[in-house]
């Protein structure tokens, strides 16, 4: 399984790169706080969801600290999908939050 770290995903944000980010979390834990841009799946609806994702982009699986999205990078690269889980998930988080 591919991993970043939060610090090489917050250095690409301000470097301006375009990054596709997936928060795995529940919605209560989102509303509390998120790195702007993210699209919101929750772990237990990811399956019902993929439809919604593109194989040709790579996508970063981001939750609170790197267990659900690590279960969520091995669900979709076995379907597939090119996908890196933020390692440490938001706890490591030291960026912005909406």
């Amino acid at each position: 399984m591919k991993e970043i770290s939060a610090i090489e995903v917050q250095q690409l944000i301000e470097n301006g790169e375009k990054l596709n980010l997936i928060d795995v979390r529940e919605v209560d834990e989102v509303n509390a706080g998120h790195i702007p841009g993210i699209t919101h799946i929750p772990l237990g609806l990811l399956e019902f969801r993929t439809h919604e994702l593109d194989k040709s982009k790579a996508y970063i699986m981001v939750c609170r600290s790197g267990g659900r999205s690590g279960q969520a990078t091995q669900y979709l690269q076995s379907h597939g999908f090119d996908v890196t889980n933020m390692d440490g998930g938001m706890l490591s988080w030291k960026g912005k939050v909406e």
